[in-house]
């Protein structure tokens, strides 16, 4: 068009040449534009390593399909990642690097709630958005700040509580032990647990302590059978969860386990043995044979992003990926509103997002100023390991 103008009337030559490099230079400008940098805290090492990666993966799936649309505010995004190493003291200080150093717009994370609960006053302080993408501590949300940053996408621990025992009563639960691993997670659990059986007017049979570097817990698991437990409830990440399953085998005590989701966050199967599947666990979302045209469509750029992902099994843990995935695209409808990196904006942002078509659910004015959890017990559901999967139970 500029060179038909430009013949047509010469005198425009001038005019049209220093136009047509005026949109060179912007269209290089903006292509030149930094991208957003976005920030994970989670372990990826140790353990729960799987699980981080399964983190790691959801985020970078969305942000490409995010990137391949023009980015946010013209913009792409990055992702920075950092291990935490499921230490509080480690995790508050990758937190603040990426925050500080790396100036990203949005923290993500993580797997474990003394880490998270660590890093939610720093988030706070700095006025950063942080989404919580698989830790379920009800306090990391719920944390008492007149000025909330905490966003979360995830499984909220006084929920699944009440899911989890709801879960039990149905399958002839009647007089419970709990059996929870020694810090703020199983304590955040331990609560909810007593609440949601007093609800139920049902008494427990006593709360056992487990650690993570626990070898043999016989002992707790025969003070509950001593005291009549006929269900356990559990919550322990793989080591401990593990362990459990191991020490019933030895005890020969074939009680039902029904247990917060902590089973799913590494190689449970391998590390429990062939009972592993006794244990019935929570999830929010499971890839099977069939998903909706959402969960079709993210396996199989899953499969060509990662060749080593031969089936399903090799999408384990699912959850991970489902929850950062649609926290991801969350957070760019987020910045979307913002119209800026600027942490109050996005932070504001999140609550004018009216819907979105996710991939674990159809997200309906999933965040207000009173409610920073976009997920709740409808959400969840029951799941166990057959082999190295993890398959849904039947309802």
């Amino acid at each position: 068009m500029a060179l038909q103008l430009s013949r047509l009337y010469p005198s425009l030559r001038p005019f049209m040449a220093a136009m047509t490099l005026n949109i060179a230079l912007l269209s290089m400008a903006q292509a030149a534009e930094p991208p957003i940098k976005v920030g994970l805290v989670a372990a990826l090492s140790g353990q729960s390593a799987k699980s981080g990666e399964a983190l790691t993966r959801g985020l970078t799936m969305a942000i490409d399909e995010v990137n391949a649309k023009g980015g946010v505010l013209g913009r792409p995004l990055a992702l920075v990642r950092r291990d935490d190493e499921s230490n509080p003291s480690k995790g508050m200080l990758a937190a603040r690097e990426l925050i500080q150093r790396e100036k990203v717009a949005m923290l993500f994370g993580g797997l474990d709630t003394p880490v998270s609960l660590a890093i939610v006053p720093l988030a706070n302080q700095l006025k950063v958005p942080f989404m919580g993408i698989w830790a379920a501590g009800t306090k990391i949300t719920e944390n008492g700040a007149a000025d909330n940053y905490v966003f979360r996408v995830s499984a909220v621990d006084e929920l699944v509580d009440e899911a989890l025992v709801k879960y039990g009563v149905e399958q002839g639960m009647q007089k419970p032990g709990m059996i929870l691993i020694n810090n703020p997670w199983g304590e955040s659990n331990e609560a909810g647990f007593k609440r949601a059986l007093e609800h139920r007017g049902l008494a427990n049979a006593g709360v056992e302590r487990i650690q993570d570097s626990d070898l043999d817990v016989v002992p707790q698991l025969t003070r509950l059978k001593n005291a009549g437990a006929d269900t356990l409830l559990l919550v322990g990440n793989v080591g401990p969860s593990a362990q459990v399953v191991k020490s019933l085998d030895r005890m020969g005590w074939d009680v039902p386990v029904v247990s917060h989701w902590g089973p799913a966050g590494g190689r449970f199967g391998e590390l429990a043995g062939p009972n592993a599947g006794r244990v019935h666990f929570i999830q929010t979302y499971v890839f099977t044979e069939h998903n909706n045209a959402k969960g079709d469509a993210l396996l199989t750029a899953l499969k060509k992003a990662y060749p080593q992902i031969q089936s399903l099994a090799d999408v384990t843990p699912a959850v991970g990926i489902a929850n950062a995935y649609d926290a991801l695209h969350l957070s760019a409808l987020a910045m979307a509103n913002a119209g800026s990196t600027e942490g109050k904006a996005i932070r504001d942002g999140f609550y004018g997002i009216t819907q979105y078509d996710g991939l674990i659910k159809q997200y309906q004015q999933p965040f207000t100023a009173q409610k920073h959890d976009a997920l709740g017990p409808d959400d969840y559901v029951m799941s166990h390991f057959v082999g190295d999967r993890i398959v849904p139970l039947k309802p």
